[in-house]
């Protein structure tokens, strides 16, 4: 039986969570973790235009490791992890969407934007009530931050272009769940229109 599930209404005020758009992801010369996504950045290019026009809060997040405590369990499933140094060249944000002064770059160690971070206090101290968000990797990072987006009562809007994966098999599924579960996956051209 089909899962009876609805569109999201519109929130009120967003906020752009850009999930790991740092040279480890979107340089595959410098990264193991990373993949070609020339069209992701350009998504992300428009939704960062639209946001600071609008004068709406701009997140980023990167992974970032500087002692061997650090999410070990995570680094030990996933081993190339580790060459995300702090300091490195590969945690800093893709210099395309190069972040502007007041636009923070968060620390995580972990899949989620929201797990050890304070992002979802900063969301609320922006009076937002709902988050677009984007990034790498589809099946990873961009779908735990979409989940835990909901647990935290906030309404999300994943721009289709905006989010890539390595693999394509799973951007697909996880597309697919999400919007089944937990997000509202929209056409980048809607997203922007709910920008102004």
């Amino acid at each position: 039986m089909a899962l009876d599930s609805r569109s999201l209404s519109p929130a009120q005020r967003y906020a752009l969570v850009l999930v790991d758009l740092s040279v480890g992801f979107t340089d595959p010369t410098k990264s193991p973790l990373a993949s070609e996504c020339p069209a992701v950045i350009e998504a992300n290019r428009r939704l960062l235009e639209a946001f600071r026009r609008r004068g709406w809060p701009v997140i980023f997040t990167t992974v970032a490791y500087d002692a061997p405590s650090q999410a070990r369990v995570f680094r030990e499933k996933i081993p190339a992890l580790n060459v995300l140094a702090a300091g490195s060249e590969l945690v800093r944000i893709d210099p395309r969407l190069a972040p502007r002064d007041g636009e923070p770059v968060l620390v995580k160690y972990w899949a989620s934007a929201f797990f050890g971070t304070d992002l979802a206090l900063r969301l609320h101290d922006a009076g937002v009530d709902g988050v677009m968000v984007t990034g790498l990797t589809t099946s990873g990072c961009v779908r735990a931050t979409a989940l835990d987006a909901l647990q935290h009562e906030f309404r999300v809007l994943l721009p289709e272009q905006a989010v890539g994966d390595r693999d394509a098999q799973a951007h697909q599924a996880n597309l697919r769940d999400l919007q089944i579960k937990y997000a509202d996956v929209r056409d980048l051209e809607d997203c922007l229109a709910l920008l102004g």
